[in-house]
């Protein structure tokens, strides 16, 4: 086992150090340019697509709506990210690992858009309902059937399987923590509640996501919110310590700007997911007028998720005087925290928090990996035994180390981004003609844009859903 672990840690070094945090820094830059600085430009716009009704369809098809695509990625992004994600990057990187993780929000949105705008482009017609993401524009895009099965290949196991154990690990860790349940006992409760929702597929996920997924963000953040307001004389010099600890000026935690930078990217990844080809799984399957629509509604979701609810966690954590040497790991030490703030409610409220962020990400994780499993097959016996080893995992994750867990799921995570910023790249022009096409239309005055295929007919024929 000392063997694994040291196989995982030199090999997260080099994926992260020399590889990932390059590509991720330089795409997000160059889609921030590229689209006009497209995040912060159409924000309003944003907001004003959640409630778009998109495309009428038959009746007997079941597609799911802009704001039902948005709150299942949400329902993956929100969850252990959230809470452990950023203890565990305050912890080893020091404060300024949150500085780093808003940067990474707030140019990868950019990255977000590009993928999901691409994942609708290329999306095609399944038997009820809308099918896509980077397996099928590497497919169709790109012209490289190997890559997207590589692709859908590498995100089952990312999602399905190792950040599905991350989450389940992190549930059961909080839980104990909290109310003393036996990690044994625990796993077979999540696995079976995992197995019941992930049989009823897209639609009761959407519908699950839809309800949870806004009950437990606006509950969290209005605690928050509340606690910061309870400490508003603390909050300039809080930005002041992130900032400084940013660029290594009075580190004392972790490695200096090098364990910021690095655990602040590598966390907010894990809890956006920006770039890492995900979010485009479910924004293909929304109905909209417009691809464009659900490029700002993903980037809209990255916002939503880092710069609101970690930085609510981060908030929390500083202001508490929480002990940031190690002692506590992950989500205890957001539990010690918030205890420190309110009370021994606090440990409670976190780890019954968790459970519904926790829950709804593996939901959400699932749907990732089925959606490509189907992109290779769509065998019966394959979804099904896909669909009980996700709960085997779920019940893995509760009783693997929290070390084992997250380190698996960095390696994992490190190699499908980097297959889909591959893609994205090489197929970036579409969705930069996409936009062009989309703000045109609405300096026209045409409230709900409109895309036909033989708008670009150099590609038409790759495009049939249009």
């Amino acid at each position: 086992m000392a063997e694994l672990y040291q196989w995982i840690d030199v090999t997260n070094e080099v994926l992260w150090t020399y590889v990932l945090i390059a590509m991720l820094l330089g795409c997000a830059i160059w889609f921030t340019l590229k689209t006009h600085f497209v995040q912060f430009r159409m924000i309003k716009e944003m907001f004003l697509l959640l409630g778009d009704s998109g495309n009428k369809h038959e009746k007997h098809e079941k597609h799911i709506s802009s704001f039902q695509a948005f709150a299942v990625s949400l329902a993956s992004r929100v969850g252990t990210g959230n809470l452990a994600g950023v203890a565990t990057a305050i912890a080893i990187g020091g404060p300024g690992a949150v500085f780093w993780m808003w940067i990474i929000a707030l140019l990868g949105a950019s990255s977000a858009f590009v993928e999901s705008t691409l994942a609708q482009l290329y999306k095609e017609k399944g038997k009820d309902s809308f099918i896509g993401g980077p397996a099928y524009y590497m497919k169709k895009g790109l012209k490289k059937p190997w890559m997207g099965a590589t692709f859908a290949i590498l995100i089952a196991i990312t999602f399905g399987f190792a950040f599905n154990s991350v989450q389940s690990n992190t549930i059961c860790a909080a839980i104990e923590h909290a109310f003393g349940f036996d990690h044994l006992k625990m796993g077979i409760l999540l696995t079976i509640m995992s197995l019941l929702v992930i049989f009823g597929g897209i639609q009761r996920i959407a519908k699950v996501s839809s309800i949870i997924v806004p009950i437990m963000a606006l509950g969290y953040i209005i605690l928050a919110l509340i606690i910061v307001a309870c400490n508003i004389s603390l909050l300039p010099g809080i930005i002041e310590l992130i900032v400084t600890h940013a660029f290594g000026y009075g580190q004392v935690i972790g490695g200096g700007v090098g364990a910021a930078l690095m655990q602040g990217i590598k966390r907010g990844l894990f809890s956006n997911e920006a770039g890492m080809g995900s979010a485009p799984n479910v924004a293909a399957t929304a109905s909209v007028s417009h691809p464009v629509k659900q490029g700002l509604i993903q980037a809209l979701g990255v916002f939503t998720d880092t710069l609101i609810i970690c930085t609510c966690t981060a908030f929390i954590i500083l202001f508490s005087g929480a002990p940031l040497d190690g002692s506590l790991k992950g989500v205890q030490l957001t539990q010690q925290a918030l205890t420190n703030e309110i009370g021994s409610i606090g440990g409670v409220f976190i780890a019954i928090a968790l459970f519904f962020f926790a829950f709804s990400s593996i939901i959400g994780n699932y749907y990732y990996g089925e959606a490509n499993i189907r992109y290779i097959t769509n065998r019966r016996w394959m979804i099904i035994t896909y669909r009980v080893l996700v709960g085997g995992m779920v019940m893995f994750g509760a009783l693997t180390t929290l070390e084992l867990a997250w380190g698996v799921a960095d390696i994992a995570m490190a190699l499908m981004t980097i297959c889909n910023l591959i893609a994205i790249v090489g197929l970036g022009q579409y969705a930069f003609r996409l936009l062009k096409d989309y703000r045109k239309q609405k300096a026209e005055g045409i409230k709900s844009p409109v895309f036909v295929k033989e708008k670009m007919k150099d590609i038409e024929e790759d495009i049939g859903c249009w």
